[in-house]
């Protein structure tokens, strides 16, 4: 992505030269056109004029991350495909989602999202997953105006400056609020506990432990280990021994299913067993299906979310979920694919407010009016509220534990709804 912008005057310049060519040429051969015919740079109408609209995302389809977050990226194409089968699109014209496979790699996922945008001439991306890789285009896609919807990160940059990125809206929770939320339940209820921390060496890791700094009190809590691994490791057991030799009694990881499953594996294996707290990029039913993973190492690991989840299908939005999945989807009903889904249905939502409009202003004005706005599949009492200075769409949470029952494993909210605002 990296030169776009000195691209478009490259093209442009291009472009202008072979309309020059194609008018000297109609003139010569009285009207027969030869050569190439002038293209136009990236459309911002949003809205093909035939039948559909163009929405990409970059995403990790292969490796590790692409396993770990698949239910998301099903439970996104599922509901645009429902829309489209139910309800003719949006404005008219129904939704084709471009998707590109990044790995999670950054120096893909420049690649990709450079394709997206100068060769399919996507209008939007949207939950362009994890921090690494969105980390690599973000700064690109608002230098040309694209806009970057629901971005599958909780990384405070994506959502902490509107003014100075106004086309980048994050959809996860923000980790250094999640970190904070951490600190101040630790400090709260396991006051004297000995904490350690086991993040990834990234925005979403440095978010996490900066929040937990914020919201612990040192009078109560002491950080007596702090361990780092990169997010290609293969292996992270150095890390988890550390922490066991510095006598951590809690351990808060920033980490993905993946890292955070080894640590409890090789917390156990070592004979220690401290308290996990675990951002919620684990909260799902595939956290208890690793298969190198006894799910009774599961029990008590405490996490957050916004979101009602899967298991409750006497709920009506949730029985929806299952039925959109089942009919529309390649993918079971999941938690991830809950979340999924709510990015797909933010952005049918923005794109039903912008028919009168269909500009990629527009479609930024639509998602800055939504106020105290809550889709049915977000927990009561948690709310988006967006504006032109304001990008953090959630700031309320709940907590929930991993249970283990007759040897299968789900996961519980407890206590009540957190509101929380960020604190210097």
């Amino acid at each position: 992505m990296r030169n776009l912008g000195r691209f478009w005057l490259t093209f442009l310049a291009l472009a202008a030269l072979l309309l020059v060519l194609a008018v000297a040429c109609e003139e010569e051969e009285e009207g027969i056109t030869t050569g190439t015919p002038a293209v136009t740079p990236t459309p911002v109408v949003i809205g093909d004029p035939d039948i559909q609209m163009i929405l990409g995302t970059h995403f990790a389809q292969s490796g590790t991350y692409g396993a770990a977050f698949a239910p998301v990226l099903a439970g996104l194409k599922a509901y645009f495909n429902y829309v489209n089968a139910e309800e003719g699109g949006v404005c008219g014209r129904r939704i084709f989602l471009k998707v590109e496979d990044d790995g999670y790699d950054p120096a893909r996922a420049v690649e990709v999202v450079r394709k997206l945008v100068e060769e399919d001439q996507v209008y939007a991306i949207v939950a362009g997953l994890g921090t690494d890789a969105h980390s690599a285009v973000w700064e690109d896609l608002n230098a040309i105006g694209v806009p970057d919807l629901w971005i599958m990160s909780g990384a405070h940059k994506f959502g902490s400056e509107p003014e100075k990125y106004p086309w980048s809206v994050p959809l996860l929770p923000d980790y250094y609020v999640e970190g904070t939320i951490f600190g101040k339940y630790i400090s709260e209820n396991l006051p004297g506990k000995k904490v350690g921390v086991l993040y990834q060496d990234d925005d979403f890791g440095r978010d996490e432990l900066a929040g937990l700094k914020n919201g612990l009190d040192p009078t109560k809590n002491e950080i007596v280990s702090e361990q780092s691994y990169e997010s290609t490791a293969l292996d992270i057991r150095p890390q988890v021994t550390s922490l066991k030799d510095d006598g951590v009694e809690v351990v808060v990881g920033a980490c993905f299913p993946g890292h955070c499953h080894q640590a409890i594996k090789e917390a156990d294996r070592l004979d220690w067993h401290p308290l996990f707290f675990i951002s919620y990029g684990i909260a799902d039913y595939v956290s208890f299906m690793y298969p190198e993973l006894d799910i009774r190492l599961m029990e008590g690991v405490i996490t957050t979310q916004v979101k009602k989840l899967s298991s409750w299908t006497d709920d009506p939005a949730v029985a929806e979920h299952h039925r959109i999945m089942k009919e529309y989807g390649d993918s079971p009903p999941s938690n991830l694919g809950i979340i999924g889904q709510l990015a797909a249905s933010l952005t049918v939502e923005a794109l039903r407010a912008t028919c009168d409009n269909l500009t990629r202003e527009g479609l930024m004005d639509a998602v800055h009016s939504f106020q105290d706005y809550q889709s049915d599949l977000m927990l009561p009492g948690i709310t988006i509220s967006l504006s032109p200075t304001d990008h953090l769409t959630f700031e309320a949470m709940r907590m929930m534990r991993a249970m283990v029952v007759d040897g299968k494993g789900k996961w519980e909210y407890f206590g009540h709804v957190i509101s929380f605002a960020e604190e210097d």
